[in-house]
């Protein structure tokens, strides 16, 4: 019953959240379109001709906005386990960042060009026990910028997901020692309770 009662209350928060509704209204796959929007407006990451990366990309409102926004001569690459429905100037990669051949596949469609900017909005299957989910996640946040960092140009940027607790200010540092500038973004529209976070990286460090 408390189990059903939970999740009655999120079916009631998600149908009245106002960013949902914005979302449906303007034609956004997702609310999290709201979060890259903010960060975009302040920090201006996405410009004309731009080549991306979204890892973590379903259902597809990052990589929509970003289509939009390198476009016309920008292209943008999507993988995420889960389908995404086709995007005008959209790539799509099905299948799990983790896997070696899902790897191989995003990294030949890229042709041996160099990225303008990585997206990473992954996030493991959470298990409710949060030490391991701790660990999950920033073992894919570490994956994702092993990959920005093989791939960015020297002035490219690097924006990931990653959650509050235990191993952020390790991934912090190893972040800084890998980027010229490191910025933390909390956008309004990622939620209050939500102990999500985003960093920036910019212009990383070429060893």
């Amino acid at each position: 019953m408390k189990k059903h009662r939970s999740k009655k209350a999120w079916l009631d928060r998600h149908v009245h959240d106002p960013y949902v509704q914005r979302a449906v209204q303007e034609g956004y796959r997702s609310r999290a379109a709201y979060k890259l929007l903010e960060i975009d407006e302040k920090d201006r990451l996405l410009q004309p001709g731009m080549r991306v990366v979204d890892l973590g990309a379903a259902p597809g409102a990052w990589s929509q906005i970003a289509a939009a926004r390198v476009a016309p001569t920008g292209k943008v690459f999507a993988l995420d386990r889960l389908p995404i429905v086709s995007l005008p100037g959209v790539t799509v990669i099905q299948g799990d960042f983790t896997d070696e051949t899902v790897l191989n596949a995003l990294e030949q469609a890229l042709e041996g060009q160099p990225v303008d900017l990585v997206l990473s909005d992954m996030a493991p299957n959470l298990s409710g026990i949060a030490i391991t989910d701790a660990a999950k996640s920033f073992h894919l946040a570490e994956l994702a910028l092993a990959f920005a960092l093989e791939h960015l140009t020297p002035n490219g940027a690097f924006l990931v997901k990653v959650f509050q607790g235990p191993g952020i200010d390790a991934y912090r540092q190893q972040l800084q020692s890998a980027f010229h500038t490191v910025l933390p973004r909390k956008p309004k529209a990622s939620r209050s309770e939500s102990s999500e976070l985003y960093f920036l990286g910019k212009r990383p460090k070429r060893r």
